[in-house]
């Protein structure tokens, strides 16, 4: 049962992480019906800039704002990106999309380094001890930010006039452009949040697994994983996508072998797109054709 325990503690943590990914995932996605396969870089670039800026001797709350901020702004460059070819097919913009995350992949190469990086833990190598199973202060802080930022994102969608245009601009871009909501600023928001998303999980995770230059490829597709298991079409469902990966992954690391543990989130996909296309919490909806 102790052993259990622990598989679900590792998997609540990495799903969190997941979840983060997912959800930027959906929000570029609700926003502007593009697919963001830059989105691991963005989990990337959070903590390499992070590592580099605390190397450089920045105190840790603004090397930490900075981070975030910095990856906000390759956010809204991706958007000026997409804007210049907003004439081209979705295909194109999804390619568009690779193209920046190579493109991210190699300036981190030749700005950073090809190694390994970590960061000192912000709450220290401490951790608590529950029904015999051990979490890392760090891991509970993964845990604790990623409900606060879930949180967060569910006041501003549901509570904010802002959020609310972005939920109009999801549903019907032209009613709402009428309605004089500004695409515009809403496709700015929704990019650069998504990217400041994803760098929060990208520094949280960092004293955990370490960083380097690749590193947001497995992430970036397993946060992909996460959108389509709780469906692209709802933001809050990601999480449960991300979760539920996260957990399966402990339990097949756990009791197979961590051999297998990559596939895991990939098969799950393959079953929800075969036998619920619009995942677990998205919205069904009918087109007339």
């Amino acid at each position: 049962m102790t052993e259990l325990f622990a598989f679900l503690l590792t998997g609540l943590t990495v799903g969190f992480v997941y979840a983060l990914v997912g959800m930027g995932f959906t929000v570029i996605y609700n926003a502007s019906g593009i697919i963001n396969f830059a989105q691991g870089e963005f989990v990337m670039a959070g903590g390499m800039i992070m590592v580099f800026l605390l190397a450089g001797g920045v105190p840790y709350l603004p090397a930490y704002l900075l981070a975030i901020g910095l990856t906000a702004l390759l956010g809204v460059l991706l958007w000026k990106l997409t804007d210049l070819s907003k004439e081209s097919s979705q295909e194109s913009l999804i390619i568009l999309t690779l193209g920046y995350a190579i493109f991210l992949r190699g300036a981190a190469e030749v700005v950073f380094d090809k190694e390994l990086h970590t960061l000192p833990p912000l709450l220290g190598e401490g951790h608590l001890t529950i029904l015999g199973a051990t979490l890392s202060y760090q891991a509970l802080l993964v845990m604790a930010a990623s409900v606060l930022i879930v949180a967060g994102l569910w006041f501003f969608f549901r509570r904010t006039r802002t959020g609310k245009a972005m939920i109009a601009v999801s549903l019907d871009p032209d009613a709402a452009r009428l309605m004089g909501i500004s695409l515009k600023k809403i496709w700015i928001l929704s990019f650069s949040l998504a990217a400041a998303i994803a760098s929060v999980g990208g520094i949280l995770l960092t004293p955990i697994t370490s960083t380097n230059y690749e590193v947001g490829i497995m992430l970036g597709l397993k946060g992909f994983a996460a959108a389509i298991t709780g469906g692209l079409s709802n933001p809050f469902g990601a999480v449960a996508g991300g979760l539920i990966l996260g957990i399966m992954e402990a339990l097949v690391a756990g009791y197979l072998s961590s051999e297998y543990k990559d596939a895991v989130a990939f098969v799950i996909m393959l079953l929800i797109l075969f036998f619920r296309p619009g995942g677990l919490f998205g919205h069904r909806g009918v087109q007339r054709v």
